[in-house]
This record gives C-alpha cells, sequence and structure tokens, in this order.
C-alpha cells in the first residue's frame, strides 16, 4: 500500500481573483433559555466569535484546535447547516448568508461534506449503491439509467469494487466506509467540500491511504478543501495554508511551513510542543510547553485576549485589551500583544504513519 511520502506542506496555488469562500465577522451564538412555557433567554454559547476567513480555489485551509474551539460549528455554518446569528458567509462570489429553499438547494450541489464518523455517516439499512447515488437522484443531474454505471465509476475511483454495489455499510472497513463517504461527497462534482476530521476516527495505518486519496482526488478534479482536524501533522501533509482557533476565535494563520517552523500565537506554540517526535535527539532538544487550567466556557469568555488565564506569556495588557490579527510576515498572521521569537523544531511529517491496512 501507498505512504504518505510528501515532508513538508504542499505547495499552495496561485491565488487569482475572489476567494471561493469567504466568511467575514461570522458569528454563531446558541441560546441558553430557561422556562417550559415562557422561555427566557438567560445566556448563550459563543461558539464562533467573530471569524474572518478565506479559501481559495484549488487549495487545502487546515483549521486545527482542541475540541471544543467551534471548528465543527464554523464549518456546519459555512456549509449554512446552521444560520449564522450575524456576519456573513460569500460563496462563488454570492452571499448565501440568508439563502433558504430552492436557491440553498441548487448552491449545495457545490459543497459537500465528508463527516468525522465513517460508521454514524451512512444508513446501515441502504446499500452503498443507493447511498452513494443518492446526490444524483436528488439533484436529477443524471438519467436514471445511468445511475448505476456512474455510481459504479465513483466506486473504482476512490479505490472501492464497483462489484461491492448491493453490498451494505457493515460489510465494509472503516477505511472502505470513509471511501464512501468521499465517493459520495464528489458524485455531483462540488466545488468545495469541508472535511470534519474525516480520518481521526480511523486506524493510523489507514489515515495515509484516505489522505493521499483526498490528495489525488484534489487534483484530478480541481477541488477545493476546508480541512478540519486536530492532528497537527495530518494538516501538515494536506494543507497549503493553516489557520488556528481557540474558543471560537482565529488566532493565527499562515502560510506553507511557516506556522510550523516560526508560529507567533503561545497557543500555537504549545499545540506544536505536543506533537510526538520520533528521533530522540530532536525530542530532548524541543521543550515541552504545558498549558495550565482548562479551556474557559464559551458561555462566558474571559475579557481580553481570551487565551489569557492559560498563556505562558500573559502580562496585565492582554486581560483588559483583545488583541487583533495584525501581519507578522508577508503571508502569516497572529493575534497576540506578545507573540513569541523563538523559532521551535519543525514538527514530523506523515512520513512514518502507517503504510498498510
Amino acid at each position: 500500500m501507498s505512504t504518505v511520502e510528501a515532508s513538508t506542506t504542499p505547495q499552495a496555488p496561485e491565488r487569482k481573483g475572489e476567494p471561493l469562500l469567504k466568511l467575514a465577522g461570522l458569528v454563531k451564538h446558541f441560546p441558553i433559555t430557561r422556562g417550559i412555557i415562557f422561555q427566557k433567554q438567560v445566556g448563550a454559547v459563543h461558539a464562533v466569535d467573530g471569524v474572518d476567513l478565506e479559501i481559495y480555489p484549488g487549495e487545502t485551509l487546515g483549521l486545527v484546535g482542541e475540541t471544543g474551539c467551534g471548528k465543527s460549528t464554523l464549518a456546519r455554518v459555512a456549509m449554512r447547516l446552521y444560520d449564522a446569528t450575524a456576519g456573513s458567509v460569500v460563496f462563488d462570489g454570492r452571499d448565501i448568508t440568508n439563502v433558504h429553499g430552492d436557491d440553498l438547494r441548487q448552491i449545495r450541489r457545490d459543497m459537500q461534506m465528508i463527516f468525522q464518523d465513517p460508521y454514524a455517516s451512512l444508513n446501515p439499512r441502504k446499500t452503498i449503491g443507493t447511498i452513494i447515488g443518492a446526490p444524483l437522484r436528488l439533484h436529477k443531474t443524471v438519467p436514471k439509467d445511468k445511475i448505476k454505471p456512474e455510481v459504479q465509476q465513483l466506486m473504482e475511483l476512490v479505490g472501492l469494487n464497483p462489484e461491492h454495489y448491493n453490498r451494505y455499510p457493515h460489510e465494509f472497513s472503516g477505511g472502505q466506509r470513509q471511501r464512501i463517504g468521499v465517493a459520495r461527497a464528489i458524485a455531483l462534482k462540488p466545488k468545495l467540500i469541508v472535511c470534519d476530521e474525516p480520518v481521526s476516527a480511523l486506524d493510523v495505518s489507514i489515515q495515509a491511504q484516505i489522505l493521499n486519496l483526498l490528495t489525488d482526488l484534489q487534483s484530478e478534479l480541481n477541488l477545493t478543501y476546508l480541512f478540519i482536524a486536530h492532528d497537527l501533522s495530518v494538516v501538515k501533509h494536506v494543507s497549503n495554508r493553516v489557520s488556528v482557533m481557540y474558543l471560537g476565535k482565529i488566532v493565527e494563520t499562515a502560510d506553507g511551513d511557516g506556522l510550523y517552523k516560526d508560529p507567533k500565537h503561545p497557543y500555537t506554540g504549545a499545540l506544536l510542543s505536543a506533537v510526538p517526535i520520533a528521533d530522540p535527539r530532536l525530542a530532548k532538544a524541543r521543550k515541552r510547553i504545558i498549558l495550565e487550567g482548562d479551556v474557559p466556557s464559551p458561555i462566558d469568555p474571559p475579557s481580553g485576549c481570551r487565551f489569557h488565564p492559560r498563556c505562558y506569556k500573559a502580562q496585565e495588557l492582554c486581560s483588559v485589551e483583545e488583541p487583533q490579527l495584525r501581519e507578522m510576515g508577508p503571508t502569516h498572521t497572529a493575534s497576540c500583544h506578545f507573540p513569541l521569537e523563538t523559532r521551535i523544531i519543525e514538527v514530523p511529517s506523515d512520513t512514518d504513519r502507517g503504510s498498510s491496512g
């Protein structure tokens, strides 16, 4: 079986024209209510709190952060699975923030999603032929008598045996089920695919195969990815740019290897210091950064910089004034009053990840 071969982040495609997806001041709050009959809002969960993000055609933007920081909520608002509380979502030059009904259905042909759990995302009562062919039947992009050969072609494209068209999900392994999910996502030839931690539920030996499949499909079908993950070494392999999210906000974004070699936000530095290094000499030379305390509640986020209660560089200014994203380099932004100055030992590539399964 193939292995992940790249040792550096993929070369970013040349950015021309407008971004394919643009999020501006995006906010998503979930209300907290009290009462049974007369419900009164007494608070809100600040899941996403003012995010600006751009993804250009043909590139992969990695989105990383701890569990509960708002990554998946951000993706679902971008996909219009959730309505935004504030801000705007512009897709392919069109503001889709308040689009509903048939118009939204047409837009969804160009926006698809690969889910985290390959077991829960497939209907166990339906054959994989029916599952993969559902988008084709729903949007009527292929005549009924052509759906089966089209689905079998998609199965072959993602590395599945077309003869297994009538089998059920329980007859496949986790990696094969995720290939089914990938085939369903590319059935309508979308422009954007949101990958919501697509390999985190898989065995390490299978992860490399799925990552290689996504990379090959991107080249072949000219896809654009928003790739969500918490494994920084996975993100390094597939992403042209990486954004780091903490408690509903983007705290750092950088191109290529910049984020890994020269992080500026203390939170990014802490995440990178936790990535295991196989070489004991390099591991010994790198200082591990231990964050104190727990992630604050998104119901009542801290004042000033949201990371300051856990930050090892925090000063009085951090608790009273919220830092804004500012340029730290030509393609590097971070929101920190006292950014890191020392380069760290680079995160290892995925070359040593499993190769078979």
